[in-house]
């Protein structure tokens, strides 16, 4: 009997990572997430459009380490140890862009709102972020989510959207 109930239970939480993980259950816990925030110096057009420039910087900077992460602790423990790496890239493309303000990295729990981006939705909630201040910091930004992995820049600034679940599943239905 206990190794039947054992053998139903394994079943049901199985059978729940993949409905979860087909995206018929909407799964958003704060401490699930590793955001990143890119926030402009103001929203004058100059002070946007760098940040973007940044932003593809600071995504191509970080993404070999981030794609070593398994698990949010650890993400938060590498990024936390690139911060100056961070800051001198941004520093170099707002430089080279000319402006004379520099940024800020710092990883630390802050109060976002709801956040809609496509069909992921990550609710109003203290999360732990990336925050990255160019000059006063004061403009729009962009974020994403650095862990899960769920979104990457392609060159044309779209998002991607990508599920380390699914990459598993995938992985291994292709055997």
């Amino acid at each position: 009997m206990k190794k039947f109930l054992i053998a139903v239970l394994l079943i049901a939480a199985l059978m729940a990572t993949i409905v979860i993980a087909l995206g018929a259950l909407p799964v958003c816990a704060d401490t699930d997430y590793l955001r990143i925030h890119v926030r402009a110096n103001s929203n004058e057009q100059t002070d946007q459009n760098v940040k973007y420039k940044v932003k593809d910087e600071v995504v191509r900077y970080i993404t070999p380490y981030a794609a070593q992460c398994t698990d949010k602790e650890t993400a938060i423990e590498v990024i936390s140890g690139i911060l100056d790496g961070i800051e001198k890239v941004c520093d170099r493309v707002l430089k080279e862009n000319g402006f004379n303000y520099t940024s800020k990295a710092s990883v630390r729990a802050e109060e976002f709102p709801t956040r809609v981006y496509g069909e992921l939705t990550l609710e109003k909630g203290i999360y732990d972020a990336l925050i990255i201040e160019l000059g006063s910091g004061t403009g729009d930004n962009w974020w994403c989510v650095i862990y899960p992995p769920l979104c990457f820049t392609s060159g044309n600034g779209n998002v991607q959207y990508r599920s380390a679940i699914m990459d598993i599943i995938n992985k291994f239905l292709k055997k």
